[in-house]
């Protein structure tokens, strides 16, 4: 199916690529037949589209007889017929390119928490395979990225999950993930001396016992413990763990957030044995009224479960609703506990 691309070029004249192509054509060849044969039509149509592009112009553009040869018009009209040829073939390209994937615009929105260990390697080999897609990635807390997602300003958001009612209405999970959370101190901390940890241990001398909003609220548990070790430390993760690194204090991180820390041995995990596993569940997610993905969209999405994968943080099923604490009373863990 042929594509027809129409060029406003003053009030009153249109022009379309064929009728310029045809214009170009000839002029390198010197001959109606030859440029016909190159285009793959017939003399009556190559004649055609040169005395309509004649009329829009308002003059000839070729002298005819047994010599083919542009008239000081075409001469004129020639370069910038070339150059709207040129863009065109630029636009075509890039439209072609878009609808593979290979060209276009990402906005993507992410828990701060997940933009180091799951984002970054995921966007690192999308740029290397996309090197002309445009990407922007902002970074924050859940509410922040949420408000982005539902305002528009990206299209694709990494959240905790499940969100409030009202919120995941709109929301669609393309991928869910499923990592642990877990306690990690400075090596040499008292608590890494320990053959094992309980949580009374944890609450003598674990402080100070940092508070973390690694969800959209407290755990009860953790909260609990934190409550029982003394003052508040309400930090954001970035200066919880600069505080862990210089063994100022301990916290239950999520463990994407501090992996690199643990290979290199410059934060240890401490297993507190009472205290049933702790796990936090995030989603990529999308408006659900927002049409389609992109084909670059989606290839970043691919990126991102491929990274997952590695991290083991897939998950097929659902997560499950989070616990709740009822007022004035501490809910405990159940055996495998969803952050709140």
């Amino acid at each position: 199916m042929d594509v027809i691309v129409r060029i406003d070029v003053i009030d009153g004249m249109d022009m379309d690529r064929e009728q310029l192509a045809a214009f170009d054509r000839i002029a390198r060849e010197g001959n109606f037949t030859r440029a016909a044969i190159y285009l793959g039509i017939g003399q009556p149509a190559i004649s055609a589209r040169i005395q309509a592009l004649e009329e829009q112009v308002g003059g000839t553009l070729f002298t005819r007889g047994r010599r083919i040869a542009l008239t000081t018009l075409g001469e004129s009209f020639l370069p910038f017929a070339r150059r709207a040829l040129e863009v065109l073939g630029e636009g075509l390209e890039a439209a072609r390119q878009a609808q593979i994937g290979q060209h276009g615009r990402i906005r993507l929105g992410s828990l701060a928490s997940l933009a180091g260990a799951l984002v970054g390697p995921a966007l690192s080999a999308f740029v290397r395979v996309h090197p002309r897609v445009e990407c922007v990635v902002r970074a924050g807390d859940h509410e922040r990225i949420v408000a982005l997602l539902l305002d528009g300003m990206v299209e694709l958001a990494l959240v905790t999950w499940p969100c409030t009612e009202a919120v995941a209405a709109d929301l669609q999970a393309i991928l869910l993930f499923h990592e642990p959370v877990v306690l990690v101190t400075r090596p040499g901390h008292a608590l890494t001396t320990r053959s094992r940890v309980e949580q009374d241990d944890l609450v003598r001398l674990g402080r100070p016992l940092f508070r973390l909003r690694w969800w959209q609220t407290h755990h009860p548990a953790i909260l609990h413990l934190a409550e029982r070790a003394g003052p508040a430390v309400e930090l954001p993760m970035e200066t919880a763990r600069c505080l862990a690194l210089a063994g100022a204090g301990v916290g239950f991180f999520a463990r994407t957030y501090v992996a690199e820390d643990l290979q290199r041995g410059t934060l240890v995990e401490i297993s507190v044995r009472d205290l049933p596993p702790i796990y936090r569940d995030s989603a990529l997610v999308r408006r659900r009224r927002s049409g389609p993905l992109s084909p670059a969209a989606a290839n970043l999405a691919e990126a991102i479960r491929k990274q997952a994968d590695a991290l083991s943080l897939l998950t097929a099923a659902k997560p499950m609703d989070p616990p709740r604490a009822s007022r004035g009373a501490v809910t405990r863990p159940a055996t495998s506990l969803r952050a709140p």
